[in-house]
């Protein structure tokens, strides 16, 4: 094809993606946004392929008709719930395709494809200039190892994501030293792109590189707790997106890069957000250190003779009584399936006339957004959905604070326990409303393995069953009274 109507088309793609990133910033455009995004994929693979004389349609068909029929069943399958988990191997499977296409571009360049094991990590002879001459040749091999370190971690990293998002990781692991563990594992990959650099044919280089990699990826996430995930999940969708980016350098494609870049770059501006959110450093999310293990809090002391339990029906007579109702939503609802029966209390206590908003937390789920997902599935209006820092002043007018399975984000210790693992990170001040009510099915711990004093406390009710089922009690009995 003619170049020059290549590169318009790539630039009319790039200009989609833009559009369709601005437009998932606000819920009516959403859908628009991703439309037009994957509109913007769409025309850029079709070019791409159109443009290549070195593709094999067999394989490409081949990969469509998989790759298509395994992201159906995914699509179709998946629940709301598993969204996080969802995400997270994405983020992996984006990384990994990075890997793959820098580790083809070296061995393909190298003109020596490696036949077995022992032949990958023999030193070869490389032609000069068969990654470009002088400071070209040097920046093509340095975009190549970066690529497959960043790829290699973003690979690993979010496969453990995904083993923590899905319970199959229970416990914490890191190298010891910890972030300077890391910085030490990172420090000698960067060491082994330098040595590839300075000598193209060292494939033991390239194979460290891979190796040191893929360790880091799974030390960096391994310690972190589940509390956190979001802004790890925040964070390896950066590492994807500057994955793809150098992968498009490589490969010398303009709208690979100008994607990758936009992924990248919005993942790190959402990871700082959600540093913010949770008051943490960067600094210690790129190095794999959340937060202090701090000292074990007693639960029985906690709890022992402080909780009251209600039942349903008990609170719908408050909520009959109440003016305002703040509903603050947690990964129980999300496991519950409970949020279009919310909407419904919602709708039946704002019949009764009473104001009903939704506290969100920036980290409330499993990643950024899924309470405000959720919601938006069950066409709850989007003005009603209140974040963080405008909510919490409201608490101490509101009558009744309804908790359904919100967990760590509204635990006071992250206020007055400086020994804590989430000490010091802003938190929705639920206790300070006037009466609060939570949904869940027993006082086990959240994510972060704390007890939360909230329980305990004089003006709480605890509803104990499946948040959906008692959810559609309160309705009933609200509805009949």
């Amino acid at each position: 094809m003619n170049p020059t109507i290549v590169s318009f088309v790539y630039l009319v793609a790039a200009i989609l993606f833009i559009l369709g990133i601005k437009g998932l910033t606000k819920p009516k455009t959403a859908v628009r946004g991703n439309t037009l995004s994957a509109l913007g994929m769409l025309i850029a693979v079709v070019v791409t392929l159109l443009d290549s004389s070195i593709v094999n349609f067999n394989f490409i068909i081949a990969g469509v008709l998989v790759g298509g029929l395994i992201g159906a069943v995914m699509a179709l399958k998946i629940q709301m719930t598993s969204m996080p988990q969802m995400v997270a191997l994405l983020n992996g499977f984006g990384g990994g395709a990075s890997l793959t296409i820098a580790l083809a571009e070296y061995y393909s360049k190298l003109g020596q494809a490696p036949a077995s094991f022992a032949e990958i990590l023999t030193p070869v002879v490389a032609d000069a200039n068969a990654f470009g001459q002088g400071v070209e040749g040097t920046i093509a091999l340095v975009s190549i190892g970066l690529t497959v370190l960043i790829g290699a971690l973003t690979l690993t990293g979010s496969f453990v994501a995904f083993a923590k998002l899905q319970e199959l990781m229970k416990k914490s692991y890191g190298l010891p030293g910890g972030p300077i563990g890391n910085a030490i594992f990172l420090l000698a990959a960067i060491g082994a792109v330098v040595m590839l650099a300075l000598n193209p044919g060292n494939t033991l280089a390239m194979v460290s590189i891979v190796g040191l990699a893929l360790l880091l990826g799974l030390f960096l996430v391994m310690p972190i707790g589940g509390a956190d995930m979001p802004v790890v999940i925040a964070l390896l969708n950066s590492y994807s997106g500057i994955a793809a980016a150098l992968a498009g350098f490589i490969l010398g494609n303009t709208v690979l890069i100008v994607a990758g870049s936009l992924v990248g770059t919005s993942g790190l501006i959402l990871t700082q957000i959600m540093c913010v959110a949770m008051n943490r450093s960067l600094a210690n999310v790129l190095f794999g250190k959340m937060a202090a293990g701090g000292e074990v809090v007693d639960a029985d002391e906690i709890y022992a003779g402080k909780v009251t339990s209600a039942q349903p029906d008990e609170v719908a007579l408050m909520l009959e009584m109440a003016q305002r109702v703040v509903i603050v939503p947690g990964y129980g609802m999300a496991m519950a399936q409970a949020q279009h029966a919310v909407r419904e209390l919602a709708d039946a206590m704002e019949a009764k006339g009473a104001e009903v908003e939704y506290g969100i937390h920036p980290v409330a789920g499993r990643m950024p957004g899924h309470m405000n997902v959720l919601l938006a599935e069950a066409e709850v209006p989007y003005d009603k959905l209140v974040e963080m820092d405008r909510i919490n002043p409201t608490f101490e007018d509101t009558d009744v604070v309804i908790i359904i399975g919100a967990n760590d984000v509204t635990n006071p210790m992250a206020r007055e326990s400086e020994g804590s693992p989430i000490y010091g990170m802003p938190i929705l001040n639920v206790d300070k409303a006037k009466n609060v009510v939570v949904i869940k099915r027993s006082l086990s711990p959240g994510f972060a393995g704390l007890p939360n004093p909230l329980f305990a406390m004089d003006h709480t009710l605890m509803v104990y069953g499946d948040g959906k089922k008692a959810v559609i009690e309160m309705t009933t009995a609200l509805n009949q009274a």
